[in-house]
């Protein structure tokens, strides 16, 4: 069995924490029918190091769970299992994106986080809510997947490059 050394267990458990505290702290956002989950821009963070796959997997696991036990998550306990596997398909697509650039950006890897929560979060919204057809699908679909843009473009990429350009913080990723 391979070892993990001190550092990678705090580096997955801050990302964790980082992720699940913004998600609660802004919970009128994070649990609605229209969600912007501004803790989805750490989903880009698997382009700087693979412990982030982890790190936000873990943290949508423990957000979607608290907000099941508060009453915040309006779709319940099904969010926890469908909510956290479409994070981490997104967490591993945009990990082996991590490498494309465009204009010095992952940009593509910002489209997994986006996809994968658009359809599969919309799926869920739909299932609660309905209506139950496809046009009710589209229509969740398309507000997470704006939710996500704002997210995962708007914020997510900002705060990469950010990360990048500091050599302190680049540090810690490596």
């Amino acid at each position: 069995m391979k070892k993990t050394n001190t550092h990678t267990l705090v580096r997955c458990a801050l990302i964790a924490a980082l992720y699940a505290a913004i998600s609660l702290a802004l919970a009128p956002i994070t649990f609605s029918t229209v969600q912007v989950r501004v803790s989805e821009a750490l989903t880009l963070l698997p382009v700087l190091t693979p412990d982030a796959v982890i790190g936000v997997t873990l943290g949508c696991f423990l957000t979607n769970l608290v907000g099941v036990f508060t009453g915040a998550n309006v779709l319940g306990a099904l969010d926890i299992l469908f909510g956290t596997a479409a994070t981490l398909l997104a967490a591993l697509t945009t990990r082996y994106l991590a490498q494309v650039r465009t204009v010095g950006l992952p940009l593509l890897a910002a489209v997994p986080p986006i996809l994968f929560n658009a359809v599969v979060v919309g799926a869920e919204l739909t299932w609660a809510f309905g209506p139950r057809s496809l046009t009710g699908f589209l229509f969740h679909a398309a507000s997470v997947g704006l939710g996500q843009f704002i997210s995962c473009c708007v914020l997510g990429l900002p705060m990469i490059r950010f990360i990048e350009k500091k050599p302190a913080l680049r540090r810690w990723f490596d």
